[in-house]
């Protein structure tokens, strides 16, 4: 598991609770025991920080291999760039919805991997990272289901 920014994952584990009154992962252990629940858990998390061009900074294990990244692509790339151009007006409108709300749920958008494979994540939720004053440092997103789409054509 690569080395991990705790704060942040303590920061995105109690907003999860918070907006949705349920945890996203068993909360027993420490935080250490946590972090490595969160990242091998068997749906995806992604996450980035406030930006003006947010850059992810955290993926689970199943977002790797959803996105074919290894941790320091993933890491490394603007959170835009997971939607092709034609969708990133509406995963911008997402965006903009959960932050007015504090979290959407039931979200479905397409995504590109690396190589180009295109999928359609199905019930997702967004959800504002608040720090322990309630400040907004970012947004995460969950989902569990998503559909293989074909490949565009030319």
């Amino acid at each position: 598991m690569p080395a991990m920014d705790l704060t942040w994952i303590r920061w995105l584990l109690d907003s999860y609770a918070s907006w949705l009154k349920r945890d996203l992962i068993e909360r027993t252990g420490t935080l250490d025991e946590q972090c490595e629940k969160l990242f091998s858990a068997p749906f995806v998390v992604v996450s980035h920080a406030n930006a003006e061009d947010p850059v992810l900074n955290y993926g689970n294990r199943q977002a790797l291999v959803l996105w074919e990244m290894t941790w320091a692509e993933l890491t490394a790339i603007p959170s835009r760039l997971t939607a092709e151009p034609a969708n990133r007006t509406e995963r911008a409108r997402m965006l903009h919805q959960a932050e007015e709300h504090g979290f959407i749920t039931d979200y479905e958008g397409v995504r590109i991997s690396k190589s180009g494979r295109r999928f359609l994540v199905k019930q997702a939720t967004v959800w504002n990272v608040l720090d322990e004053h309630g400040t907004k440092r970012g947004q995460a997103a969950t989902f569990s289901r998503w559909v293989p789409l074909p490949a565009k054509q030319p």
